[in-house]
């Protein structure tokens, strides 16, 4: 039995930018930083800092790209990756990056404002009974009111 299951709690270091595929496909390129704590054997505090690259596909990377700021905390589940490609000058490159599957937003930090075309409404909802997971299924599949988070 294999596994490639990954789960990474941080901040997203830069706004993340929609692009799109050839096909219409969006996608969101980001990085998220994750932070360690440990006393070394000399009881002095330690602290590292590891950068994650992640990918998200489709109306998730719409949705990344709309509410997840510089800052902004985000759970991320998803896959390990890694991909080589030729760069410009020929030479093979080689990247290592989560592909994400599901992702969960953090509280809004103190004092930000979100920039989005959320209405006042839907931050009210949002703070009342906090962000729901999204998940993408089966696009054919019909909604029913009783899955909805809300």
């Amino acid at each position: 039995m294999n596994l490639n299951k990954v789960f990474v709690l941080g901040r997203a270091t830069a706004d993340p930018v929609v692009k799109s595929t050839a096909g219409g496909t969006q996608v969101v390129n980001f990085s998220v930083a994750t932070n360690r704590v440990w006393n070394d054997k000399s009881g002095n505090r330690k602290e590292e800092t590891e950068f994650h690259n992640v990918v998200v596909w489709g109306k998730q990377a719409e949705i990344v790209g709309r509410f997840v700021k510089k800052g902004a905390m985000v759970l991320v589940e998803g896959r390990i990756q890694t991909r080589t490609w030729d760069d410009k000058t020929g030479q093979k490159r080689k990247t290592t990056e989560i592909v994400c599957e599901k992702i969960q937003l953090g509280p809004k930090a103190a004092g930000s404002s979100r920039t989005s075309a959320a209405s006042q409404d839907q931050e009210d909802m949002i703070e009342e009974k906090g962000v729901p997971t999204i998940e993408l299924g089966d696009e054919s599949e019909e909604i029913k009111e009783e899955d909805l988070p809300f």
